[in-house]
């Protein structure tokens, strides 16, 4: 089965077909870097990460760029409250962006452009929309006549005369229609600007996204991703300035994941209810809310609630108790090489269910479940007195090869304990053979209050953190 995307365009799967063969460029919009991150950023994160891993674990090379917006009205805003420069409360956030990612174990990007440093670029761009008629300059304002692109709205599928402006679009008298957006907003007194052809001022948000895609990956590109609410204006207003200057479409697949909601309720700020990345993984493994986003297909809602991440979290356990007893079980294995072929067999089938998935629109809750069946399977060999290397290897490397894609395994179990831990399994392991079992229990449950759960089998004590 080929890669099938959906394409948000055109409103149905298409086959992916690279512009490069065995190249893929793909960009996806980035944060404005004001403050920390919530949960609700973490899915577009999540997802579009999974869909690079992918893409690569099928020898596709990756061009992955993900922009940081740098400069916009709510940083101006922000900087004033915190008394600091516009650079410097970026810096800030641009960092704290880059921690609560990689925590979540999101693999860094190609290329992290800022609005700042392409300025120029910028700038270039809006005066060739100015040259071509796309846009106008009024006082000082520089605005994109959408009324000459026959085209716009048809990402979003809305007529012109009926679109609902949205986010950072604001009317004014200044335009010539209601539904222009701005390309450069002029600067008011004590706010950071550069100089341009109409005068001191910034880009608008949207421009910077066109300049930056084109600079950085060409005139069209693979794949362009963000969240549902970017599809209008942002995503709308990118493909009317791009396709005005280049007269190519700006990307062939254009991709969008669904939003998050907090106990079946809109995440808002007028509602209190949002929850920073930063402060969610100091309560739960980051794997598990990795693996709670995946849960569900990329296109549907996703709620987000104390029992949905307690059955995310059971379930994840199932795949990585599955996969460290392979790994526990493989130190005292027999060392024969020979594989049941219908063992094998069954394996790479469910590595093909797995590839299937996956290429159903990046299908991650049911790539999960051929994880499942690959767990079943394994649990099911692990229940034999005696397990060979060869076998053990097999479904430890094909558990591997899906966490390339999903991300979702924890390696804390590969970790030395600490001194003090280690000394107390010692310390408890004597205190068995001398049948003190009091002292053993004491310190089976000092060990769980640090968060060790021992399991004794006939193969030694095993210990994994909870």
């Amino acid at each position: 089965m080929t890669l099938k995307v959906y394409n948000t365009l055109t409103r149905k799967k298409e086959e992916f077909i690279p512009i490069e063969p065995g190249k893929v460029k793909m960009y996806v919009c980035g944060p404005t870097v004001y403050n920390y991150i919530h949960i609700g950023n973490g899915r577009p994160v999540i997802f579009f990460d999974v869909v690079r891993r992918y893409l690569e674990s099928q020898q596709y090379e990756v061009n992955y760029i993900t922009n940081f917006t740098d400069v916009d009205d709510k940083m101006i805003r922000k900087a004033e409250e915190m008394a600091v420069t516009v650079p410097e409360l970026a810096e800030t956030f641009i960092q704290a962006f880059l921690e609560d990612i990689a925590a979540l174990g999101v693999h860094e990007a190609s290329m992290n452009p800022r609005v700042t440093e392409n300025i120029q670029e910028i700038v270039d761009f809006i005066a060739v929309l100015v040259e071509k008629d796309y846009a106008y300059e009024a006082r000082g304002d520089v605005y994109y006549r959408t009324s000459k692109f026959a085209d716009y709205g048809k990402l979003s599928n809305q007529n012109l005369d009926e679109l609902q402006y949205g986010i950072r679009i604001e009317v004014d008298d200044r335009k010539e229609n209601p539904q222009d957006f701005v390309l450069w907003k002029a600067a008011k007194p004590g706010e950071i600007y550069w100089d341009s052809p109409w005068g001191q001022g910034r880009p608008g948000w949207h421009i910077e996204c066109s300049a930056m895609v084109r600079k950085y990956l060409g005139e069209t590109i693979d794949i362009h991703g963000g969240g549902h609410d970017l599809t209008f204006p942002h995503h709308e207003c990118e493909i009317a300035q791009t396709e005005a200057v280049t007269g190519q479409p700006m990307a062939n697949y254009w991709m969008h994941n669904a939003f998050l909601n907090i106990d079946n309720e809109k995440m808002s700020k007028s509602l209190g209810n949002g929850i920073l990345i930063r402060d969610l993984v100091k309560q739960i493994k980051p794997e598990v809310f990795r693996f709670f986003m995946l849960s569900a297909h990329y296109r549907n809602p996703l709620n987000f609630s104390d029992e949905s991440l307690k059955q995310a979290a059971n379930a994840l356990e199932r795949i990585q108790n599955a996969y460290d007893n392979l790994k526990h079980r493989l130190a005292t294995a027999s060392d024969s090489s020979e594989v049941d072929p219908q063992l094998t067999d069954r394996v790479a089938a469910i590595a093909t269910q797995f590839v299937d998935k996956m290429n159903d629109d990046f299908n991650t809750p049911d790539a999960i479940t051929a994880v499942f069946e690959l767990v079943a399977e394994a649990n099911l060999y692990l229940q034999q007195e005696r397990v060979h290397a060869a076998v053990l290897q097999l479904f430890i490397n094909q558990l591997q090869a899906f966490d390339q894609t999903l991300g979702i395994l924890s390696q804390q179990a590969d970790e030395l304990l600490d001194e003090e831990i280690e000394q107390l399994i010692v310390d408890r392991t004597e205190a068995r053979k001398s049948k003190n079992w009091a002292r053993a229990d004491e310190i089976r449950d000092l060990l769980t209050e640090k968060g060790i759960h021992l399991e004794d089998t006939p193969q030694g004590i095993r210990w994994r953190r909870k």
